[in-house]
């Protein structure tokens, strides 16, 4: 935990105060019937939010497109373009499998130099360090979640696991599980 909080020091911001950026990355989370549960969908307005204020002029949308709960990538794109950001702006990840893989997928297999990362509170200081530590840029960008207080509480204890875990990604310089383009 200490080593996400002096890595993402001073690179986490509100939506209304985060710095500009080619792309904004959004991390992926469970979907339902093909739609964005409030997770995601928290995350996906603060993306579109960058995009119509000209913080960012693409979105990689990155998770899992085989996922147990459905096509993340097509579910996240969907309901950007409902939101009115227009589909040719919009990039899909479909391996971004863990948050480690997107950032190393991000930096190695798309290009990316500087960005936006979007994700909770209680785990945008993770996505920062872990794609600083990949050699992107990033700045991280608060999203909103209306969910309830169960769903919050096991995220928040997820991260207290997902970042001894990210500590050890970090240190391995592992790949992706996925490597390629496809």
């Amino acid at each position: 935990m200490a080593w996400v909080a002096v890595a993402s020091a001073g690179h986490v911001y509100d939506p209304e105060d985060a710095p500009e950026a080619p792309v904004v990355i959004v991390l992926g989370a469970k979907v339902k019937d093909g739609k964005p549960m409030s997770f995601l969908a928290g995350r996906l307005d603060v993306g579109a939010q960058m995009v119509r204020e000209g913080k960012a002029s693409s979105v990689l949308v990155s998770g899992d497109a085989n996922g147990t709960s459905g096509d993340e990538i097509a579910a996240m794109t969907d309901y950007l373009v409902a939101k009115g950001i227009d589909r040719e702006l919009i990039v899909g990840d479909d391996y971004g499998l863990d948050t480690y893989d997107t950032c190393a997928r991000a930096a190695r297999t798309f290009g990316v130099r500087k960005a936006l990362i979007v994700s909770q509170g209680n785990h945008v200081a993770r996505a920062v360090a872990l794609c600083r530590d990949a050699g992107i840029d990033a700045d991280g960008v608060k999203g909103d979640c209306d969910c309830r207080f169960i769903t919050v509480a096991r995220n928040t204890a997820r991260e207290w696991l997902a970042s001894p875990k990210a500590v050890a990604d970090m240190l391995s310089g592992r790949d992706p599980k996925v490597t390629e383009l496809r």
